[in-house]
This record gives C-alpha cells, sequence and structure tokens, in this order.
C-alpha cells in the first residue's frame, strides 16, 4: 500500500491524517516531457535531480529520454554541487578535464566560470574558444560519454547554447558521400585549440600528455547502434586513409578533395532543422549524449558574468 493510500483509509475512518511521505519512486510517474524541435531536444519538468539519483527507476527513465532525444533541459533544479555530481554518477563514471580545473566541492566538476570580478582570485578572461561547433574531447581515444551542465549564474540575456543532433545529419547526407565516407577514419587533435599560444616547447609537451587518437567518420553509437557523423569543427584536423588514385593527375588533386569533403561534412552542425537552442536561467540544467550531438556556446555576452558547472560522464574506446 502506498503512503497516500495509507492516509486516505485513516482519513475514512475518522482518525488524524498525517503528512502523506512521497517516494522518489513515486514522483518518478509524474515527470513531464515537452519536446524542443521535432529533431532533438526535450525539457522535463516535475522532476527534482537530486531525488531521482536516489531512485534507479527515474534514472532508467531519463536515461531512455537521453538516448532517444539527445539532449535533456531540466529547469530549477536548485542543488548543491555535489548533488549535481552525484546525478550524473549514475549514468557513468565521472572524468576532470585533462586541461582544466575542477570545483574546490566536487572534484569531478569543470569549472567554466567567465568574466567574474577581476579583483578576486577566480577571475577568468573570455578567451577559450567554445563558439564553435565541437564535441567533447574527441581527441581522447575514450571521448566522454556526455555531460551534465549547470547554471549557477548567467547573464541577462546572450550565452545561450546550440546542440545540433549528428545522427540526422548522417542520415540527411547524400548517398553518394555516405558510400565515400564509408571506412575513413580521422585524426583528433586538441594542440591547435589549448596549445596555439604556448611557448613551442611547451604546446609540445602538452602534445605528447595529450597525443591525440583516431576515430571512425561515421561512428556507430554503442547503446543505440545509431550511425554518427563524427567529425567536429573544433578537434578534427585530417582524413586518416582518405586516397583516390582513380582522379589523381597531379599533386594538387590529392589534398584538395579531402579538404573539401571534411570541410562539407564539419559544416553539417551548423544547419538550423538539426538543431535546438537553450536560453539559460540561474538551475537550468542541460545533459546531453556526447557521442550522439555537437554543441556550440554563443559567446554574445561580452564582459557580463557566466558561471556553469559540467560532470563529465566516462566513455570507452571507439572502434
Amino acid at each position: 500500500m502506498t503512503a497516500t493510500a495509507a492516509t486516505q483509509e485513516t482519513a475514512s475512518q475518522g482518525k488524524p491524517m498525517a503528512p502523506a511521505i512521497v517516494r522518489p519512486s513515486v514522483r518518478r510517474h509524474s515527470i513531464k516531457v515537452e519536446l524542443c524541435t521535432p529533431a532533438i531536444g526535450a525539457e522535463l519538468s516535475n522532476i527534482s535531480l537530486a531525488d531521482a539519483a536516489l531512485d534507479p527507476d527515474a534514472i532508467a527513465e531519463i536515461r531512455a529520454l537521453w538516448l532517444k532525444h539527445k539532449v535533456l533541459f531540466f529547469r530549477d533544479q536548485d542543488i548543491s554541487p555535489m548533488e549535481q555530481q552525484n546525478f550524473a554518477l549514475q549514468f557513468a563514471e565521472l572524468e576532470s578535464h585533462p586541461l582544466a580545473p575542477s570545483h574546490p566541492e566536487a572534484d569531478k566538476l569543470l569549472t567554466l566560470y567567465r568574466n567574474l570580478d577581476p579583483s578576486k582570485p577566480t577571475y577568468v578572461e573570455k578567451t577559450s574558444r567554445e563558439n564553435l561547433w565541437h564535441a567533447d574531447v574527441t581527441f581522447k581515444k575514450a571521448p566522454p560519454r556526455g555531460a551534465v551542465l549547470r547554471c549557477e549564474l548567467g547573464p541577462d540575456t546572450g550565452g545561450d547554447t546550440i546542440w545540433s543532433n549528428m545522427v540526422m545529419a548522417y542520415e540527411n547526407l547524400p548517398a553518394a558521400v555516405k558510400q565515400r565516407i564509408a571506412g575513413l577514419y580521422a585524426k583528433h587533435s586538441g594542440e591547435h585549440i589549448f596549445g596555439a599560444q604556448f611557448a613551442i616547447e611547451d604546446r609540445h609537451a602538452m602534445a605528447a600528455k595529450n597525443p591525440g587518437a583516431e576515430h571512425p567518420v561515421v561512428l556507430t553509437h554503442p547503446e543505440t547502434g545509431e550511425k554518427v557523423l563524427f567529425v567536429n569543427s573544433a578537434f578534427t584536423t585530417h582524413f586518416s586513409n582518405f586516397f583516390n588514385f582513380e582522379d589523381f593527375r597531379y599533386g594538387q588533386d590529392f589534398m584538395p578533395e579531402a579538404h573539401h569533403l571534411m570541410n562539407y561534412l564539419s559544416s553539417q552542425a551548423a544547419i538550423p532543422e538539426y538543431q535546438v537552442r537553450l536560453k539559460w536561467r540561474t538551475n537550468t540544467v542541460a545533459m546531453w549524449d556526447n557521442l550522439q550531438v555537437q554543441h556550440y556556446a554563443v559567446s554574445d555576452y561580452g564582459n557580463a558574468p557566466r558561471k556553469m558547472l559540467r560532470a563529465t560522464l566516462t566513455g570507452t574506446e571507439l572502434t
């Protein structure tokens, strides 16, 4: 008998009613799902992520929605950094960013703090390159499986994030392009993103510690089995096994074809019909599948402060 049923039975017997104890497993059944666009994204409401972390059934339901819609949004999540970290832990082990700082209270949360008071030690200038289409840290052999990002503080306007459905991007490629990229692999590197301003010795040391990786251009998702276009304009540098001996005439014929194809594939994330855009508010949480989507952090908010915390779900090596 549920707590609510027991309370109703007591009331019918004329005895004083005690407050009903509503377990997280009961709250799970009232999750509201609202689609954001036909292509990608759903907003889930009437759920506390702190409570959901204690309820395996709720986690299973959220996971199924995550795989289906690829990015989920949760509003009004007034939770602590440790509660955010604990929620994310229900989906995978967490990893720290190899080249960025963690939160002092929750060591697996990446701090994305921008344009804070320059008199404080946490002040960071807005110099990172997040306003380009990318999936996170694809230069690792095992890129992150996903992310749980929470807004602690945002500008009054601006600072939106956009996600793009790379499963749909692959599905809609012309048949000839699908045939051309079948079996292709591409190199991914972080050296030119994170080390471009380093002295050459420091850049080489960073590259040696983070040597980059090779991934299939068309990835088979490990859980859904869907085909994903897995190149991005931030970290993917070149094809590693591209060749075309049939049409080869002179040296200048070879690399332009590869470059044009890579640029074409990377540009697919920018197609609006594949996208969803989120206007952040304080205590909004976004959870996305890093293998199925790319994202773009719009840098249009000038010197306004922006504080975000991201939990990164550990992935496995891609084949």
